[in-house]
């Protein structure tokens, strides 16, 4: 009888032994085949780059190919539900942007809870705006801005990339802090909206700061401020819109997320491996050629991190009336 006992406490220890091995064994192997990374974007956008950038770092690194798939449309909405939809075994990864955290307000009916639906596993990058003025504008600071737009309610157009956009609710955010009043002009993209400020039909615009830094160098465009808390290396006389704006701080951000109850071993390996390349100096520079700041986070900070900004994009929202296109 005690042989037996024996035996039977020694196969159930050994059996409750084999979950926590199995998952070590899954982390290391993983992953054993391509993994696809969902981008709601079109190619050849800022996301789509970034993704691409961070998937040959994984793939060099992992041993297996990540492959970038494009899922436009709906306000990357449709790429969203892609990834809340597959296996969480991680092999589906989705590119998160501030679209995500937007969307959570903007719409009112999401197939989908994306806190809930979404595992955040690393940030990537803060993507800087910059809030920049037609030189035909008598203004050169953000505070000159808002004295001037004090003095004009109404008659300022404010240009965006979109409703919804993060260079809308980044402008919208100024004007809530700032309280001043001007026409918001959205376009169905950057580059016609920056056609119409250099000509001058627009008269103030925020925006990111790669798509407008030729134009500002050149002194096509006025820059007043940045969205960060600090100077830019790429405009470092250009002072953060927060200097006249106390606590004012808005930005375009990218992180990787997989569908939840993906497995926590799966996400930490990754979470590693993506930092490990925020910090390496080839990754760096190439993302500051992007006009983008690493972020590294881990998963539980990348969390905390998403829930903040779409608190803060849902008052922005809210204040503004935005409604999606």
């Amino acid at each position: 009888m005690k042989l037996r006992r024996r035996q039977f406490l020694h196969l159930a220890a050994s059996a409750a032994a084999l979950p926590a091995l199995s998952r070590i064994a899954r982390a290391q192997t993983y992953p054993t085949r391509p993994v696809d990374l969902i981008v709601g974007t079109v190619p050849a956008a800022t996301p789509d780059i970034d993704a691409r950038l961070i998937g040959q770092w994984l793939s060099e690194r992992l041993g297996q190919a990540f492959i970038v798939q494009n899922r436009p449309g709906a306000g990357t909405n449709i790429a969203t539900e892609m990834v809340v939809r597959a296996a969480p075994d991680g092999y589906t990864l989705f590119l998160i942007t501030t679209a995500n955290a937007v969307n959570a307000t903007l719409y009112d009916h999401l197939n989908f809870n994306f806190i809930r639906d979404i595992a955040p596993v690393a940030a990537l990058v803060r993507t800087p705006l910059v809030m920049e003025v037609n030189p035909s504008v008598p203004v050169k600071t953000v505070a000159e801005f808002i004295a001037y737009a004090k003095a004009n309610p109404g008659k300022i157009n404010m240009a965006s990339s979109g409703n919804g956009t993060p260079q809308q609710i980044a402008a919208e955010l100024f004007t809530m802090m700032a309280g001043v009043n001007v026409l918001h002009v959205p376009y169905r993209s950057t580059g016609p909206a920056i056609v119409d400020l250099l000509s001058g039909q627009m008269q103030v615009m925020f925006d990111t700061v790669p798509a407008s830094l030729e134009f500002i160098r050149a002194g096509k465009l006025r820059p007043l401020g940045v969205s960060t808390a600090t100077p830019l290396e790429v405009l470092p006389d250009v002072p953060p819109v927060g200097d006249s704006v106390p606590g004012y701080e808005a930005s375009a951000w990218q992180g990787v997320g997989a569908p939840k109850s993906t497995p926590a071993e799966i996400i930490d390996k990754l979470n590693k491996e993506i930092n490990a390349g925020l910090a390496d100096a080839k990754i760096k520079a190439r993302f500051a050629e992007l006009g983008a700041v690493p972020i590294p986070m881990t998963p539980a900070e990348f969390a905390k991190f998403i829930a903040d900004e779409t608190e803060k994009f849902a008052k922005v929202i809210k204040f503004a009336g935005i409604k999606p296109e």
